[in-house]
């Protein structure tokens, strides 16, 4: 009897979910003066409930998202030779920051519904529109957010950039540009088999100011009309003083 309950213990520890064990090189990025941007490490394990290698073979999907922000999108057009604002939308919480990073192709590890639950990939980020609007119309808007974000180094895929190592130890580093806003940022690891997410673990991490930098931002946000004007004099007082120069020179 002792025998058939431990039997039968074992065979229910190895019907678990894997366990997922995550980490960062860094849970505290400072946007100092000078800040040019900087590379997180993530990495982790993946064991079953006794702690040993997993039995099958998963694929790791990990996803870094940075605070979410509202924002408008307007659409330019030229008339009569000059570019004007046009068509816009408005999106309710669009992620200021994303990057996702598997161990193989996205297209082949899950099917695309199961993609668009987890946000897996660049096609699949939850913009969140307001409003009603033409489907394909916004469509075209939400193509032209991701590629504008894209293009500024905010929002990136990496397929087959997580190394897996016996199945059991991965690591992934994915860029952190000098743009990305201030807040906590959520680093997401997906383990999955089948085209199922068996087990997810996550890691918070917190992007902030300090000193002068700090200062400026919270000037800005505090006193705005005496920032703009302060803003405004200094370039001002940058040309003339710019024009004097040159002048001499």
């Amino acid at each position: 009897m002792g025998l058939l309950l431990g039997l039968c213990g074992t065979a229910h520890a190895q019907g678990r979910d894997p366990i997922l064990v995550v980490g960062a090189s860094q849970t505290d990025i400072v946007l100092r003066q000078g800040f040019t941007g900087t590379e997180l490490l993530l990495y982790g394990a993946l064991l079953d409930p006794r702690g040993r290698r997993a039995d099958e073979d998963y694929d790791i999907v990990v996803v870094l998202k940075g605070p979410t922000e509202p924002i408008t999108l307007r659409e330019k057009e030229q008339i009569a030779g000059i570019w004007v604002n046009a068509a816009s939308t408005d999106y309710r919480s669009v992620p200021s920051f994303y990057a996702m990073a598997s161990s193989s192709p996205v297209s082949e590890i899950v099917d695309p519904r199961t993609a668009a639950i987890y946000e897996f990939g660049l096609d699949y980020i939850q913009l969140s529109p307001t409003g009603t609007i033409d489907t394909e119309e916004q469509a075209r808007f939400s193509a032209g957010l991701v590629d504008l974000r894209q293009r500024q180094g905010l929002y990136n895929q990496f397929d087959g950039a997580v190394d897996l190592d016996e199945g059991v130890l991965y690591s992934v580093r994915l860029p952190v540009p000098s743009n990305v806003r201030p807040g906590e940022y959520t680093a997401e690891t997906f383990a999955v088999l089948r085209g199922r997410v068996i087990a997810s673990n996550s890691r918070q991490l917190v992007v902030h100011k300090e000193g002068v930098e700090l200062a400026i931002a919270n000037r800005s946000q505090d006193n705005s009309f005496l920032y703009g004007l302060f803003a405004i004099s200094m370039s001002l007082f940058m040309g003339w003083a710019a024009g004097r120069l040159f002048a001499i020179v």
